[in-house]
């Protein structure tokens, strides 16, 4: 699968360059990226690396699909499926502190789902997304992109961290898109 460029009103997405490594390196020093993603920690300038490469091996062999999120030419996020050949894949995302709250990770989010469930795509009937317990950022953009909220994975998460508990949702392709009520995000 050759990687593809998908834009939207603010955005481009493009698969990840050998020159956004410092930039990747950067970012992933975030504390929250940290905490609620599986970079390693400390993230240093050669675990980029090794994910720009990894991203170029997963879109060639068609496993998963990874997009760097520019903003005005400006890295500000990662954006992507795993687990594509599952016909359910994963979506996964982290946007730069400097542009959280902006609606950047959704407008992006929203892309890839498109991407996702595009007619081409026919065996995608699912996508999952799961965050640990107490990401609300990531749960108010799963909310906003019509996923539903399906319940919790107990110690399902491992990162330098140990074993958390992830919140789980899902959108059908078929699903209505509008935003769905979420019992863990209400106060």
């Amino acid at each position: 699968m050759e990687p593809e460029i998908l834009r939207t009103a603010r955005l481009e997405l493009s698969a990840p360059r050998v020159n956004d490594v410092e930039a990747i390196h950067a970012e992933c020093q975030d504390a929250a990226i940290q905490r609620f993603t599986t970079v390693p920690a400390p993230y240093l300038p050669e675990d980029a690396e090794t994910f720009v490469e990894l991203t170029r091996g997963w879109w060639a062999e068609g496993s998963e699909a990874t997009w760097a999120i520019r903003l005005e030419g400006r890295l500000v996020g990662m954006v992507g499926l795993a687990k594509l050949p599952s016909g359910g894949p994963e979506i996964g995302y982290w946007v730069s502190p400097s542009v959280r709250g902006r609606g950047l990770a959704t407008e992006a989010a929203r892309a890839v789902v498109g991407w996702g469930f595009a007619l081409e795509r026919p065996a995608i009937e699912r996508i999952e997304w799961r965050a640990v317990v107490g990401n609300a950022g990531s749960a108010r953009v799963a909310r906003a992109l019509g996923f539903r909220y399906e319940g919790l994975l107990r110690h399902a998460h491992v990162n330098f961290l140990g074993r958390s508990d992830l919140w789980v949702g899902g959108l059908l392709r078929d699903d209505d898109r509008a935003p769905q009520p979420w019992r863990v995000l209400e106060p």
